[in-house]
């Protein structure tokens, strides 16, 4: 049977070295954190979205999203627009200068995935880890409160 609480501790450690270190590389090689290359892609794989979007995807409040696209645009890697469908919000795209950083910086990204996850695992069983976790989040994202069992 397998023991939760160590599951979890596992699982909690595994996640703050995997995020720290793929942060400190990125930073160092490209002078942007980890949480800041996150939003870049969700926002380039969208072309364009809403805070509140950035916000439910991140599963961070909408004040936090809000601050970190303010640091994005000062950066000069976003903009914003007005959005045509509700004037209460605005809609953040990549400037050029975004999608250039996010360009330069998603081999290192995916070269730190691969050391950390493509080497230690077999295809198959990386596979399995993949389709796991995707669950637990599908079922963590689903409805929060009723999302236990």
């Amino acid at each position: 049977m397998t023991d939760l609480s160590v599951l979890f501790t596992d699982l909690v450690r595994l996640e703050t070295r995997l995020y720290t270190a793929i942060s400190n590389r990125l930073r160092a090689e490209h002078e942007i954190s980890l949480g800041q290359y996150e939003f870049l892609r969700y926002i380039a794989e969208r072309g364009t979205c809403r805070v509140y979007d950035l916000a439910q995807e991140m599963a961070i409040t909408v004040g936090a999203t809000s601050k970190a696209v303010d640091r994005l645009e000062a950066a000069e890697w976003i903009g914003r627009t007005a959005n045509p469908d509700d004037r209460r919000s605005s809609l953040v795209a990549l400037t050029e200068s975004g999608r250039r950083v996010l360009a330069e910086a998603t081999p290192t990204f995916e070269t730190e995935l691969a050391a950390w996850f493509g080497s230690a695992l077999p295809p198959k069983p990386l596979a399995e880890l993949g389709t796991t976790l995707s669950l637990l989040r599908q079922r963590a994202e689903a409805d929060e409160p009723t999302a236990r069992p």
